[in-house]
């Protein structure tokens, strides 16, 4: 008996689709079920609208062009801008605002033949306030953040793809705690026009989806890059370099079995493996990505925070007040850190393929008051590169608990389409291991 529509791989979707198996109003109807059934509990959407959704999937059944993405639905972070559709960035500043335009990566998604299917709930302004949505694992539970509803709504079968950004750890945190796939790719590959700014040298979008090949497809729309989707293009297993980062002391024991267990999976299914060796510098990442983040955040937001401060959290009120008393040579000397070390990636790569490293410092966190802890993405995301959560199937761990731990491939900048190959393969070994 085949499973509901919206439990299948969206790549399985697209085929069916194309072969006039099934309607995208069906497709449809079956993730608006899914809402029906899971939306009051998890939380995960901040707008979104049924009937309209099955009217544009009816429209598109009425077609005879699909597109890359043939007429799926699809989540967008309410960061992004949709025209005609609320985007208030989680922030009772811009209560009531309606872009008139789409950001270039929602246009660029309705071009590839998909449709915003709903806005998901943002941690505010994009950064550690959270919003309601509620982890679909466990509902005290966080979800992760900044982009909680992105993650939720595709780890609850409510939507097949979602749309996320990320700043620090706003993607693979999420991906990880509610236990979906969360891809960011390199750093200006998918362009950021319509974006709500954080950072303008960390900011990128990225997006959920339940596989890597679903992940590449609605990534490759974003970036038109075509060769993104040839996930199954190894013609042999990866080299990876795994670690358990300079800040293993954080990481709990179910994430250290977690990662011993994909390190042990991916070895024994004939993948060269080795343990990486930090080089010295490379260990200031996470605090220059901190410094950068702080001190950019604070200019991002001045209008917000001179003009509007009372209706700012305390918390993002605090961290604005932090970045505005660091210095410029402070600053200077983070962006510095990054630049550097990026330049010499291979002292830190070796000659592995991508790095294979956790995600988060385990399962979420019990409580709804923090979206958890970014240490563990920071240094990777001032590097710039493409970062890829894989999670680790239960069968694989000892831990007994509901709640997902996940992993994450690293690669080299513009290494997308053989980070996102590796991470494919890494996806399949462990499905393997764990039947």
């Amino acid at each position: 008996m085949r499973p509901p529509l919206n439990r299948l791989s969206a790549a399985q979707l697209v085929r069916m689709i194309a072969s006039r198996e099934v309607t995208c109003e069906a497709i449809t109807h079956s993730f608006v079920d899914a809402v029906g059934q899971r939306e009051n509990e998890v939380r995960a959407f901040a707008w979104i609208d049924a009937e309209r959704a099955l009217s544009v999937a009816r429209g598109f059944d009425l077609g005879a062009k699909f597109g890359l993405l043939a007429g799926l639905p699809v989540a967008v972070k309410d960061v992004i801008d949709t025209a005609g559709i609320a985007t208030e960035y989680g922030s009772p500043i811009y209560a009531g605002r309606v872009p008139g335009a789409d950001a270039a990566c929602v246009a660029a998604v309705r071009a590839a033949g998909g449709y915003v299917f709903g806005k998901t709930v943002t941690a505010e302004l994009a950064n550690f306030t959270p919003g309601p949505t509620r982890n679909p694992h466990g509902p005290e539970h966080t979800p992760g953040g900044s982009s909680s509803g992105s993650a939720a709504a595709v780890a609850a079968h409510m939507a097949p793809f979602a749309l996320g950004t990320q700043t620090a750890g706003s993607v693979i945190r999420p991906a990880a705690f509610c236990g979906v796939v969360g891809f960011v790719p390199t750093r200006g590959a998918v362009p950021r026009a319509g974006v709500k700014q954080v950072s303008d040298t960390l900011d990128v979008v990225g997006c959920f989806a339940n596989s890597v090949e679903d992940a590449a497809l609605v990534a490759s729309a974003m970036a038109l890059r075509a060769d993104w989707c040839d996930v199954h293009r190894a013609a042999a297993p990866p080299v990876i370099a795994w670690t358990e980062t300079p800040w293993a002391e954080r990481l709990s024991p179910a994430m250290l079995e977690a990662l011993d267990a994909v390190v042990k999976a991916c070895a024994d299914s004939g993948a060269v493996v080795r343990k990486l060796q930090w080089p010295a510098g490379f260990t200031l990442l996470a605090d220059a990505q901190r410094t950068v983040q702080v001190f950019e955040t604070a200019r991002a937001f001045s209008a917000e925070f001179d003009d509007r401060r009372e209706q700012l959290s305390p918390l993002l009120a605090a961290l604005i007040e932090e970045g505005r008393a660091i210095d410029a040579d402070s600053y200077l000397t983070a962006l510095r850190t990054g630049r550097n070390c990026a330049a010499s990636i291979d002292e830190l790569f070796w000659q592995a393929d991508v790095v294979l490293t956790p995600s988060a410092p385990g399962e979420a966190p019990h409580g709804l008051g923090s979206t958890g802890d970014p240490q563990f993405n920071r240094a990777w995301q001032l590097l710039g590169g493409p970062q890829i959560n894989v999670p680790v199937p239960r069968a694989l761990r000892r831990s007994r608990s509901n709640l997902p731990l996940a992993v994450q491939v690293v690669g080299r900048a513009g290494a997308d389409a053989r980070a996102l190959s590796a991470a494919h393969w890494i996806e399949q070994q462990l499905q393997r291991a764990s039947a």
